[in-house]
């Protein structure tokens, strides 16, 4: 099926269902909603997804990310159960004759409590099954605790590595892949504001301190239409809102770095706080074991975490978060470069109604990069930034208990900095700067859940984005092809004499959203779905793995926005005596339009004629991810293995064919297992192989006048492929003496347990060789031995341990 069909259909096919749903809300008699919110009895934190069933009419609720959930059921006395994976079930008898609200607080469940609640697990766990989202993978911090840490730190975005669907180019790398996209194609979110770079220490952290974070959704395909902005994945996180019953103290010192939160009532169950802190310490470890010219040398990274909530009345609760980060390196007076993230989100929640239910969101988000030298006749300091601000507002219409409609709207107003340059007072260097770019994108959208029948289920949303490049300089260049696949010459068209508001180019696109559910029994499901999402930011790098200092650049006049369509069919069954195993089998295709390459020896920093270096053409990519995971036990953990395949089309490289994209990692297969002893000891361990990524190498050689030039006498692009990665960790956890006031707990882990050397990438020097003439003595080969070097991130064991603390 062509894309284009498949958007036809489907945008004929939407407003059939909503207007259905609608309509349906209007012919309800005799009815009565019942609503509220969901928490944790222990310190007030919305419980996000918990459920609420109604067992005379089998039927039930989701809570939202806010914990608020509503239910419309004719009036009459019900058995409402009120469930959530890790908390012990609450039962309640309402007689429900007029609409009500009915705030809950749930139990933590203890280790006595296990057999007991495994029932209100199950129903958690059986979402699997009955939901209509697929592709989609929700993480609690609970499960990303569990798995073996990198130098006794636990990471957010190295755990969703090991999800299905998900890769990385390797150790060191930043970011993450999905479904064969590239980095910059995932939306990351933190409390709604977008995280332009999500690393710490070139990818070996993340942004994301795992003691502010409550809940983590990465959604691979079957996007909501709420969402929009990227084309591969949304990485939802939702940051913990604050202990409301008690002051509460976390924290850990470990051997690269130390943490610390605190987090408290402000005014009980009305206002609560968090505030959480990271800083590593490499550089100060290292200090001693520096030389002179290295003193000035930094190696470190913070960041800063915060959120205030405030319960106005039960209609009205506001939301204040902000997240502060950078990374510092600093080789003595030779070099530095840093960057970092700042964010800062207000949400305000507001009831209508029982059954309508608003956020409005207002948020601002800075990522700058910079590189330069710090001293000397070459000092100079480059510097980039991308900023947004931006406004959204979302509506949930709870129309019955077979109808849910979402819909909204959004303005963003972009700024790109390109790049400015300042040179120091004796340097060589001047100044001189690109000038700036603006954009906006404003965006609506309207979906609906639609429950037809218990067995089959519907969710159907549109969602129309329009970006408009707006011009910030005297003339806009239109850059022309003059041979495919070499560097385009710019052109000055008529009337291209652009003010600091005048619009150079506009895109509008309709994203249609499609996902369908039929529940063959009450242990096994079958789900397809369809969406086509538009991105019109793009991240320029022409390296295998993106650094902090690559280029982001608005759609324009040149660079289309990239266009995505994506379609999955999968199988979805609950197994074992507690049917607490998950089984899934996925198959995905996905068509790319408007990705970028770029000709050889491009030059991407401060270069004015940037948009001459790229080349646009076609991606796909196309695969099956298995799924086996086991939710509850002494044993938990989960088995993933993807098969795949992502390549590019490009004008003018490769002959004209398709060739594998830089991301290209056919086999991944990965182990996670975790198993508890007792109350004191657990041990975890996760394993990972993965096909190496590609490389485009040479395939011959000329040689002139005793010099060796490399060739790719077939103009191939990813001819070869690094080494097959694999690794091996482990780790142990050990309680301290607990008690209602402290708790502590060590933990020991090994990373890479073989010592296997991972190539991060692979490279060709030329040696002179040397070899006994008929004398005995040594004499130099004219021509010289090309040999292949390895780089490899980490080339041998490293341990860790951390210390975390609770009081």
């Amino acid at each position: 099926m062509k894309p284009l069909n498949a958007l036809t259909r489907a945008v004929l096919l939407i407003p059939v269902f909503l207007l259905t749903a609608i309509f349906s809300g209007f012919s309800q008699t005799s009815k009565a909603t019942l609503s509220g919110y969901l928490k944790s009895a222990k310190d007030g934190e919305s419980l996000i997804g918990a459920g609420v069933y109604v067992e005379e009419l089998k039927t039930g609720a989701t809570a939202n990310v806010y914990g608020f959930y509503s239910l419309t059921l004719p009036k009459g006395k019900y058995t409402i159960k009120y469930l959530f994976l890790g908390y012990v079930t609450k039962t309640d008898t309402v007689d429900l004759q007029s609409s009500r609200t009915l705030n809950v607080e749930l139990d933590e469940e203890s280790k006595e409590l296990m057999e007991v609640v495994i029932n209100g697990q199950k129903t958690e766990i059986e979402a699997n099954v009955k939901s209509v989202q697929m592709s989609v993978a929700k993480m609690d911090i609970k499960t990303i605790k569990s798995i073996p840490p990198l130098l006794g730190e636990v990471d957010l975005v190295r755990a969703v590595q090991l999800l299905p669907g998900v890769t990385t180019v390797g150790e060191g790398a930043q970011g993450f892949n999905v479904r064969g996209g590239s980095i910059d194609q995932n939306l990351i979110l933190l409390d709604e504001a977008p995280v332009f770079n999500s690393s710490h220490l070139l990818g070996f952290f993340s942004v994301f301190n795992p003691d502010a974070v409550k809940d983590v959704k990465l959604y691979k395909g079957g996007i909501p239409s709420q969402y929009g902005g990227r084309i591969s994945s949304i990485l939802d996180v939702r940051m913990k809102e604050g202990n409301s019953k008690k002051l509460e103290v976390n924290g850990g010192i470990g051997t690269i770095m130390s943490r610390f939160s605190i987090e408290g009532p402000i005014k009980k169950d009305k206002a609560s706080f968090i505030l959480a802190g990271r800083r590593s310490y490499i550089d100060v470890l290292a200090a001693p074991f520096l030389s002179a010219s290295a003193d000035n040398s930094r190696l470190y990274f913070y960041d800063l975490s915060g959120k205030v909530n405030y319960k106005i009345d039960d209609k009205n609760t506001v939301f204040v978060s902000g997240y502060l980060g950078r990374d510092v390196l600093r080789f003595g007076d030779q070099f530095q470069f840093n960057w970092g993230n700042a964010t800062a989100s207000t949400r305000w929640n507001h009831v209508f109604s029982q059954k309508l239910f608003l956020n409005t969101t207002l948020y601002a988000s800075n990522y700058d990069y910079s590189l330069g030298v710090p001293s000397g006749n070459q000092e100079f300091s480059w510097k980039s930034n991308i900023i947004n601000v931006a406004g959204k507002t979302d509506f949930t219409w709870y129309i019955n208990p077979q109808n849910t409609l979402n819909f909204g709207a959004s303005l963003v107003r972009y700024t790109f900095k390109p790049g400015k340059v300042t040179g120091g007072a004796n340097s060589i260097f001047g100044n001189s700067a690109l000038p700036d770019q603006r954009a906006y994108e404003a965006a609506a959208y309207v979906g609906d859940e639609w429950n037809i029948t218990p067995k089959l289920q519907i969710q159907a949303g549109l969602r129309y984005s329009y970006f408009a490049y707006m011009g910030n300089k005297d003339v806009v260049y239109d850059y022309v092809d003059t041979l495919a696949g070499t560097r385009k010459m710019a052109q000055n068209p008529d009337n291209s004499h652009v003010g600091s508001f005048g619009l150079v180019k506009g895109y509008g696109n309709f994203e249609p959203r499609f996902s369908v559910k039929y529940e063959i029994n009450e242990n096994s499901s079958i789900k397809a779905s369809y969406n086509r999402t538009a991105q019109y930011v793009h991240l320029i790098s022409n390296t295998t793995a993106a650094t902090p200092t690559d280029v982001w650049s608005p759609s324009t006049n040149n660079i289309k926005p990239q266009i995505g369509d994506q379609v999955a069919l999968g199988y979805f069954r609950n197994v074992g005596i507690n049917k607490d195993i998950e089984l899934s089998g996925e198959v995905f295709y996905k068509d790319m339009q408007n990705q970028l390459d770029y000709v050889d020896g491009a030059q991407l920093l401060l270069n004015k004629d940037l948009e001459g270096e790229l080349l646009p053409g076609q991606g796909r990519a196309y695969g099956l991810e298995l799924y086996v995971k086991k939710n509850t036990g002494k044993i938990t953990g989960w088995i993933s293995y993807t098969l795949s395949r992502t390549e590019r089309k490009i004008a003018g490289l490769n002959n004209e064919s398709w060739f594998v994209s830089k991301f290209d990692r056919p086999h991944n297969l990965v182990v996670v297992a975790s198993y508890e002893l007792n109350n004191r000891w657990s041990f975890s361990s996760s394993f990972n192989y993965g096909t190496g990524t590609p490389n485009t190498f040479p395939n011959s050689r000329i040689e002139f006048q005793g010099l060796v030039y490399p060739y790719n006498s077939a103009s191939s692009r990813n001819n070869y492929r690094n080494p097959d990665y694999h690794r091996l960790d482990l780790s142990a956890s050990l309680k301290t003496r607990q008690s209602k006031k402290r708790k502590g707990e060590w933990v020991f882990s090994i990373y890479n347990v073989y010592a296997r050397r991972n190539a991060f990438s692979v490279y060709f020097q030329q040696v002179q060789e040397t070899k006994k003439d008929a004398s005995g003595h040594d004499t130099q080969v004219t021509t010289p031995k090309t040999e292949a070097k390895r780089i490899s991130i980490f080339g041998s064991i490293i341990p860790g341990i951390t210390y975390n603390f609770n009081f």
